[in-house]
């Protein structure tokens, strides 16, 4: 199929990609787990596991159950995702092009052998050796920077700094079992203010702010788990329902890898 892209991954960072990439006239194929944990559900082409559908910025993303829908979906100008973990598809398709999205911090079983062009999204992957190209995913100088040979930055756990707020943006559950969210992502929420409960647990908010991401509502969690992200610019209530910077700029880069690649 021709300008097949193979996106492992539809997270908020990874629809940076896919976004960026579908606007590009690539036809993009989407494999996710069964159970999607992003916070930034508003962004997210993951969302379409759920929901069978999700459109963010104007592009929709539709769930599809066999390959045989693929056809019909690029032939509407969407975008397909399908449930496939362990990415079989990938053997079945065998697109020219391969992008681990995932952002796991390891590599999920993502290999050079995978396609002509296979490209690798922060830590975790080695150019060269596991993906042809790594992009790097730090916030910083190098965010998008395309790596040839070796790995990206380590992972910090520690989120990006803004306005003088970092690891206070993002609440981890204090305990494991089901989220219930009391609060939905927009909403405007004070320190100490009950956000959501696991089982019968709650979570308090870390700050003051504006919900930017909230993990879904019956969600099982592990305990430490991310589940919910608050943004101190309560006046950029529009960031909740567009792609990040970071994302974009990491968009960036794999589409610059892709064209030096098909060059």
């Amino acid at each position: 199929m021709d300008n097949l892209v193979v996106v492992r991954g539809g997270g908020d960072i990874a629809t940076g990609t896919i976004y960026k990439l579908a606007r590009c006239g690539f036809h993009i194929l989407v494999l996710e787990i069964e159970h999607p944990s992003a916070i930034r559900r508003n962004v997210a082409y993951s969302e379409a596991v759920y929901d069978g559908h999700k459109e963010v910025e104007g592009i929709e993303c539709v769930l599809i159950h066999s390959l045989d829908e693929l056809e019909s979906v690029f032939k509407h100008n969407k975008i397909a995702m399908m449930v496939d973990p362990q990415g079989s598809s990938i053997d079945i398709l065998k697109p020219e092009i391969v992008i681990d999205a995932i952002l796991a911090k390891k590599n999920m079983g993502t290999s050079r052998n995978m396609a002509p062009i296979t490209i690798g999204l922060g830590p975790g992957f080695c150019a060269g050796k596991d993906v042809h190209v790594v992009v790097e995913t730090m916030r910083g100088h190098n965010l998008g920077r395309l790596i040839y040979q070796g790995h990206a930055l380590p992972n910090t756990g520690v989120p990006g700094n803004i306005k003088g707020y970092s690891k206070e943006r993002v609440i981890h559950s204090p305990c494991a079992g089901v989220c219930h969210n009391v609060k939905k992502i927009t909403d405007i929420v004070e320190k100490g203010e009950i956000i959501a409960y696991i089982d019968k647990t709650p979570v308090y908010a870390s700050m003051s702010g504006l919900l930017r991401g909230l993990i879904q509502d019956g969600y099982n969690v592990t305990s430490g788990f991310k589940m919910a992200d608050i943004d101190p610019r309560v006046d950029e209530y529009q960031n909740c329902f567009t792609i990040s910077d970071k994302a974009r700029c990491i968009g960036g880069g794999v589409l610059e890898a892709i064209l030096h690649g098909l060059s």
